[in-house]
């Protein structure tokens, strides 16, 4: 029987570097902190509502009293940056989702209150499409056989857009896919002089499985046919550059993928494209899973949060916007 030779290593032992938790911290390459965060959040036309939404657990839709007490809890922790989406008053979905651009809208006037509380210390973002406020689902306008018309979109789009700027948002973020609608929000924000208007494409939006969740807490799932038309293709992973240098082109400030954890490589290859800044959407269908898991002890929540986001901001991300926030800050998960 041969003798068996056993090598050691040479001068190089990376193990060295992991030996103490100090150690690691010491050399970590990624880090995530309450400034990488933003938090989404769902406004209703109600001055007090608390409603929460069954499929994200810890997330509810809330009037305007108790968004902003919410908000101002979440300063306190370190975050800085919130998302709004919008609900139209009841009866108020319309086959061209015209409420989203009225000025007394849900989201207008969290805007103003917000701006009015918190000023500066808080960067309010808004998101800009149609689904939640058409009898259709849809984010852009309908022919009757229900084809979406982009260049027919972009009107409502750009109303939409410039009223959430002169109600106070210092982000305007158009998630509907539309070709075009970039410059034509610029153009828009800088005619209505709201030229410090900051643009945050949704540069890259996938055809997600993953928006489940959202779309209860959105109230916006199509009642025809489908998004693939419009939304990008999972995929095509240059075809997600194209989308985004395109939108740096027509004038975007920021870009952003959607979702994130199944495109880590997407994020990748976007933050190598662009020297913008770059945001990573951990969509409703990834939190959703994390909690469901936790809920049936089969995931340690904390760990696996922490690990989702450091791998996020690996990729590429800037910052992240993610339903965990607030769990991951008060738990002290980072």
């Amino acid at each position: 029987m041969a003798e068996m030779i056993i090598t050691t290593p040479g001068r190089t032992r990376l193990r060295r570097l992991r030996r103490t938790k100090a150690l690691r911290n010491l050399v970590a390459e990624t880090s995530v902190s309450a400034e990488h965060l933003i938090m989404p959040h769902f406004v209703v036309p109600a001055k007090r509502a608390n409603e929460p939404i069954s499929s994200m657990p810890g997330v509810s839709q809330m009037g305007l009293e108790n968004v902003v007490k919410q908000i101002g809890k979440d300063l306190e922790l370190g975050i800085r940056a919130v998302l709004l989406f919008g609900h139209p008053e009841h009866g108020g979905k319309t086959i061209d989702g015209r409420e989203a651009a009225a000025a007394n809208g849900a989201v207008q006037k969290t805007c103003e209150r917000l701006k009015r509380d918190f000023g500066n210390d808080l960067v309010v973002i808004t998101d800009v499409c149609l689904c939640a406020y058409t009898d259709h689902g849809h984010c852009g306008i309908l022919t009757t056989d229900g084809r979406v018309l982009n260049d027919d979109s972009l009107v409502p789009l750009v109303n939409m857009a410039v009223s959430h700027a002169r109600a106070g948002a210092d982000v305007v973020a158009p998630s509907d896919m539309m070709d075009g609608r970039i410059a034509a929000i610029r153009d828009a924000l800088d005619d209505a002089h709201c030229e410090d208007t900051l643009l945050l494409s949704y540069a890259v939006k996938f055809a997600s499985a993953y928006y489940g969740p959202f779309r209860e807490a959105a109230d916006s799932t199509p009642s025809m046919g489908d998004r693939q038309s419009y939304q990008m293709d999972y995929r095509n992973g240059r075809e997600a550059v194209r989308e985004a240098l395109l939108d740096v082109d027509e004038g975007a400030d920021w870009l952003m993928v959607k979702p994130a954890l199944p495109y880590l490589d997407v994020i990748r290859a976007v933050r190598e494209a662009s020297r913008l800044p770059l945001s990573a959407y951990n969509v409703s269908g990834e939190y959703s899973a994390v909690k469901a898991a936790a809920a049936n002890g089969w995931l340690d929540e904390a760990r696996v949060v922490r690990e989702n986001l450091l791998g996020i901001r690996r990729a590429g991300a800037d910052q992240i916007i993610t339903y965990h926030a607030r769990d991951a800050l008060k738990g002290k998960w980072l």
